[in-house]
């Protein structure tokens, strides 16, 4: 099987670089830029400038990984209680019993 990590240029804080990213985090880190009104440059400096890892590739893999979480906790969060924030116990579903066929 072909790995799909694919060896990136990219200018960082003045500096050219090369990350090695799969297809899937090169795809989800520019989606997550257009989605923070970001060009992807300014995303990756951001990335590498609250950097906790010394490899700048895995930093941005653990950056991807933690956007799309947190969007999955959210959308979860929003499907089941409403819109967050919002203290209207109207806007929460009530739960239904679990109900146990013998």
């Amino acid at each position: 099987m072909k790995s799909t990590v694919v060896k990136h240029s990219v200018v960082i804080a003045r500096h050219k670089t090369s990350v090695s990213l799969e297809d899937e985090f090169w795809s989800g880190l520019k989606v997550i830029a257009g989605e923070r009104d970001m060009k992807l440059w300014e995303l990756l400096n951001f990335i590498d400038s609250h950097r906790r890892c010394s490899n700048l590739s895995s930093e941005i893999r653990l950056f991807v990984l933690d956007h799309y979480q947190r969007t999955a906790k959210h959308k979860h969060a929003t499907f089941y209680y409403g819109e967050l924030g919002s203290n209207t116990r109207s806007s929460r579903p009530r739960a239904r019993p679990l109900l146990l066929k013998e």
